[in-house]
């Protein structure tokens, strides 16, 4: 081989590794949140700090804050909503509005327990609302929910709670693949990879039909006491 082949080989050789280190950085400096599942996530605070950052949908061009959930990390019981409304997109936090109001209620006197124990999540961590508008609250569209669920199934993983309380239609038809409607499943346990589910009506809608003297309040009871008979059954305190 003369001088000038054995040049050209090295030359060749730099370029390849050169594009092949560049393959590795870009493989490396990915962000985490475009991840299609998170099982290499190990903890609520890594996911959350992942979850901050997601730009996998439209509703992060219109979000104040990312709403990831709060609560008992070891959790006995696990409420789900479909996703933040204004007060939660302004405070990052999960049902602190009029709804989060109710649902504390229902939490503490109702079943008893305190808030703290358990844990609060919804299954768009963005707020959705209607014409990208910032004003009204909408259900979020199905492409929402395909982008963001990852994170709510890995919470789930993560918490391993006994209980699951399903808010309103949304939630309980992602998490029980159903398109029955809440009216019609709720009353029933269901099961969601081994762990009991129980729908009930979400907190905003029973505020919209009739608030405090609602009619739905007595169906939500209801349900309560399916959630006490079963936390008696599994030898669930608070």
């Amino acid at each position: 081989m003369d001088l000038f082949e054995y040049a050209k080989q090295v030359k060749e050789k730099r370029i390849l590794d050169n594009n092949l280190d560049k393959e590795k950085k870009s493989i490396i400096q990915e962000p985490l949140w475009k991840n299609p599942s998170y099982e290499f996530v190990n903890s609520l605070e890594e996911l959350k700090q992942i979850a901050l950052e997601c730009k996998k949908c439209k509703l992060c061009l219109t979000r104040k804050n990312v709403v990831f959930g709060e609560g008992n990390p070891e959790a006995n019981l696990m409420f789900i909503g479909e996703g933040p409304g204004k007060t939660e997109d302004e405070t990052g936090r999960p049902f602190v509005g009029r709804a989060g109001e109710l649902l504390t209620r229902i939490i503490e006197n109702g079943l008893k327990i305190s808030r703290k124990t358990v844990y609060i999540a919804n299954v768009v961590k963005c707020r959705p609302t209607v014409e990208m508008k910032g004003e009204k609250d909408r259900p979020p569209d199905q492409d929402e929910v395909e982008a963001c669920s990852p994170y709510l199934i890995r919470q789930i993983e993560l918490i391993q709670p006994k209980i699951i309380i399903t808010l309103g239609n949304p939630a309980t038809k992602f998490l029980l693949k159903t398109r029955e409607g809440i009216t019609k499943i709720r009353g029933n346990i269901y099961q969601y990879n081994d762990i009991p589910v129980i729908p009930t009506y979400h907190p905003s809608f029973v505020l919209r039909n009739g608030g405090e003297n609602s009619p739905l309040k007595k169906e939500v009871w209801g349900d309560m006491k399916l959630v006490i008979k079963l936390m008696q059954d599994l030898g669930i305190k608070n």
